[in-house]
């Protein structure tokens, strides 16, 4: 369950293919490449439970990089490549990174952050102050790194209502590849999505991201090629599938719509797909309807988080019994009320997962603590409920509930009914201070191509007409771009602040 192991039995296979250049690395080039580096950064001086962090764009040497870093039984955080240098100095900081490897298309970034404690700096392609990648490849030549042992990643949360906290487990402390590891677990699970030698994974969402990262190198264990998008578009998403005969796939709801509004998209072959996840957030109905009648029953869900709490997953013919659900739990849940205690089936909550692995938040010991109730139950801080049949349904972010007039109001209900409209590209919800209600719903829209007159009495029309009406925005404002990651990840916090909300 390594590269290594796969790169022994053949090494021409590819293990990445960049998406818009084509550019192949092997596993043989990604074995050899990433030992080099790992022995160049022990060499530096990082040893067992040392920290690196990367700051690039989806590019060849990502996984390489990270690779190293998981086989010297280092910890490593991937930043966000979008954030600007004071919230990279934050990360680099709080989690005390003794290297860290950037690009030059960084530059910008880098001349605004203060490495001092930073020893070790290393730069695809060219930066002052940095050595560069390849030159600290070509120094060394072919070789085994001794203790192979494996490491673990570190990342840090999208930061949606605060400064991001790192998500840290504990390092495995076991030989490179060994079956109890936690990296190999999860890679295994892998196996029942009929995923191996020959398969071929597209990552379309950056590699800075939990789900994209793992899931791309728990297929490098399996000896699939995976296909890495250096940025996702609808249309060269359907290419890269029907070119590489793509078989697994690992989406986010906004893919989704935006591949189904591509003019055409039914075109495209897609009848190589096996096996479609995605997660992230809760998919419209509709949307996710609407990609099964397209893509056949390959489409599957799952709930978790970085922190390993509690999952839940969820086939195609079963999503279609219990439509909109998340599926069942895999480990014990429980939905609690505002009074801590215990709710029934059909009643709604905070939900909260028993068991799941150990973890805690990187200097942040009250923070690790908020997570847990009086049981020791934790939670994600989710609201959703579960039904008779034990089938989770979420219905929104607890951060993100809007309390106007002393009624709970969860945005996601009246965003999902938004972003079928055909005039609406995207959609958020949020309160807004209302000096009579508390907070008010105001509905913050990006348009589609194309004028649309009269726009925003037709949609709080369109939401009435679909909602209760004390879920529906009472004022539309409309904007060229939302908040948004390239991953989908919606930054509430930026719009609250332009409009002067509390939280």
């Amino acid at each position: 369950m390594t590269p290594s192991w796969h790169a022994d039995q053949d090494p021409d296979v590819a293990a990445i293919i960049l998406g818009d250049s084509g550019e192949v690395v092997t596993y043989g080039q990604l074995d050899e490449r990433s030992t080099r580096f790992a022995r160049a950064l022990r060499a530096r001086g990082l040893g067992v439970g040392d920290h690196v962090a990367i700051l690039m764009e989806n590019n060849r040497e990502y996984l390489e990089v990270a690779w190293a870093a998981q086989r010297s039984g280092l910890y490593y955080t991937a930043i966000n490549s979008h954030l600007l240098a004071g919230e990279v100095q934050y990360v680099l900081d709080d989690c005390g990174a003794a290297a860290l490897i950037a690009s030059e298309a960084m530059a910008d970034v880098l001349d605004g952050l203060d490495l001092a404690r930073v020893p070790v700096r290393i730069a695809v392609g060219a930066h002052a102050g940095f050595e560069r990648y390849d030159e600290v490849l070509a120094a060394d030549g072919p070789g085994a790194l001794e203790g192979e042992c494996e490491g673990r990643e570190m990342l840090y949360s999208s930061g949606t209502t605060g400064r991001p906290k790192g998500v840290r487990k504990p390092l495995p402390r076991t030989a490179f590849g060994d079956p109890a590891a936690p990296p190999v677990q999860i890679a295994r699970g892998l196996v029942m999505q009929d995923a191996g030698p020959g398969s071929v994974y597209l990552s379309p969402a950056p590699l800075y991201h939990s789900a994209p990262l793992v899931f791309s190198m728990s297929m490098h264990r399996l000896g699939a090629t995976v296909v890495v998008m250096e940025r996702f578009d609808p249309r060269r998403c359907l290419e890269l599938i029907e070119r590489h005969r793509v078989t697994h796939a690992q989406f986010v709801p906004t893919m989704f719509v935006r591949l189904l509004r591509l003019p055409g998209h039914e075109r495209f072959d897609v009848s190589s797909m096996r096996y479609v996840v995605h997660a992230a957030a809760p998919c419209p109905v509709e949307v996710k309807q609407r990609m099964l009648d397209w893509w056949g029953p390959v489409i599957h869900e799952y709930y978790s988080g970085t922190e390993d709490i509690g999952t839940t997953s969820i086939g195609p013919r079963e999503w279609l019994e219990h439509p909109g659900s998340v599926g069942r739990p895999l480990n014990e849940c429980h939905i609690v009320g505002e009074d801590g205690e215990e709710l029934p089936p059909g009643e709604t909550g905070v939900v909260y997962f028993a068991g799941g692995r150990p973890f805690e938040y990187h200097n942040d010991p009250a923070k690790t603590a908020s997570v847990s109730e009086k049981h020791g139950w934790r939670t994600l801080g989710d609201i959703g409920h579960l039904d008779e049949d034990g089938y989770l349904y979420l219905t929104d972010r607890q951060s993100h509930m809007i309390i106007s007039g002393g009624v709970n109001i969860y945005p996601q209900e009246a965003e999902n009914v938004l972003l079928t409209h055909p005039a609406v590209a995207d959609a958020a919800v949020i309160g807004v201070p209302d000096a009579e209600m508390g907070e008010s719903v105001k509905a913050v829209v990006q348009r589609a191509d194309g004028a649309w007159p009269g726009l925003g009495e037709e949609l709080l029309d369109y939401c009435r007409a679909r909602l209760a009406a004390y879920k529906c925005p009472r004022t539309v404002d409309f904007v060229d771009q939302l908040p948004r990651d390239p991953n989908g990840k919606l930054y509430k916090r930026h719009l609250r602040e332009r409009y002067g909300a509390a939280k």
